[in-house]
């Protein structure tokens, strides 16, 4: 099991610690041009503030790393990117960017966290033994032996106590059977990391007409949150934003053998909808990985509670 110290920003860090109840966060990088891929899904990413406060003050659990457009980002997660706005957000960007202010919609990388926990002052972690001050954004660690078991047993026995089982159990997390063994699925996702997983999964194309502009595209859940439905990908689907509000109410659907099927019901109430009905039949596109595919399940609680035939 290996997990990964990030060099952090103390403002980033200052805002989000402040904040209780918090699921999910984006530890951006500003330069835009590298993924990371350090970490699996599930493993552990620590907060180590910058020289010369040199301590881990918390940390989450990696779910993905995208590149994105810095609007996209503050529309996933808002505050949860460690700033009150976007306009602070790209300020501080651009002061590592060392870029003059600009109205670039310029891509930042993003690294998704879920259930990320914050440690009070006087449960820092001071950085590993053979932490280099000549260290930029990171190191990885064997969390199973030497120096990185030692610092990963103290983020434990931090995790452990009752005020970090309280905190972390108001975001839906397990403490005390997360933290220790390996895990080889993904995290439980936030809203944020729902929506980028499924644009990326279905590559930035919408599933029906497979149009690529990336700010006309939305992820739709196919069971939606507010019945139940997981933010799970395979409870996914990427829509033209047109496509989508029509899906969510119930004009269109997809159906098990992942072809789209546009109800009557456009044309006897609004006597059009001839290009929806164009798309009808269509198969649509789904993820290459097979596991992130709309799960029947949830096509078929669609079709018998939202479709209108």
């Amino acid at each position: 099991m290996n997990g990964y110290v990030g060099v952090t920003d103390g403002d980033w860090f200052a805002f989000l610690s402040g904040r209780p109840g918090i699921d999910e966060v984006n530890f951006w990088q500003p330069g835009g041009n590298r993924l990371f891929r350090t970490l699996s899904p599930d493993e552990t990413f620590l907060f180590k503030l910058q020289s010369p406060h040199d301590f881990i003050v918390g940390g989450g659990f990696f779910a993905h790393s995208t590149l994105l457009p810095c609007s996209l980002a503050w529309a996933a997660f808002a505050e949860r990117n460690g700033a009150p706005s976007i306009v602070e957000m790209r300020r501080r960007i651009e002061r590592y960017r060392r870029t003059p202010p600009t109205k670039d919609d310029y891509y930042i990388g993003c690294i998704l966290l879920e259930q990320p926990f914050f440690f009070d002052r006087n449960d820092w972690i001071p950085a590993p033994e053979d932490w280099s001050k000549n260290i930029v954004q990171g190191k990885r660690y064997d969390l199973t032996s030497g120096i990185g078991k030692r610092m990963w047993d103290q983020v434990q026995d931090r995790l452990r106590s009752e005020a970090y089982r309280s905190e972390l159990a108001q975001v839906g997390s397990e403490p005390m059977v997360r933290y220790g063994s390996p895990q080889t699925v993904l995290p439980r996702l936030g809203q944020g990391s729902f929506r980028v997983m499924v644009t990326d999964a279905y590559e930035r194309r919408c599933a029906v007409t497979q149009e690529r502009t990336l700010p006309a595209l939305e992820a739709s859940h196919i069971k939606p949150y507010s019945d139940n439905g997981p933010h799970k990908i395979e409870n996914g689907i990427l829509l033209r934003s047109d496509i989508h509000r029509l899906f969510d109410n119930g004009y269109v659907t997809i159906t098990t053998d992942l072809t789209f099927e546009v109800s009557k019901r456009i044309k006897e109430e609004f006597e059009n909808g001839r290009d929806y009905y164009a798309l009808n039949g269509r198969r649509i596109l789904v993820p290459r990985n097979s596991v992130f595919r709309p799960s029947p399940e949830f096509i078929t609680w669609h079709n018998e509670n939202k479709y209108l035939g």
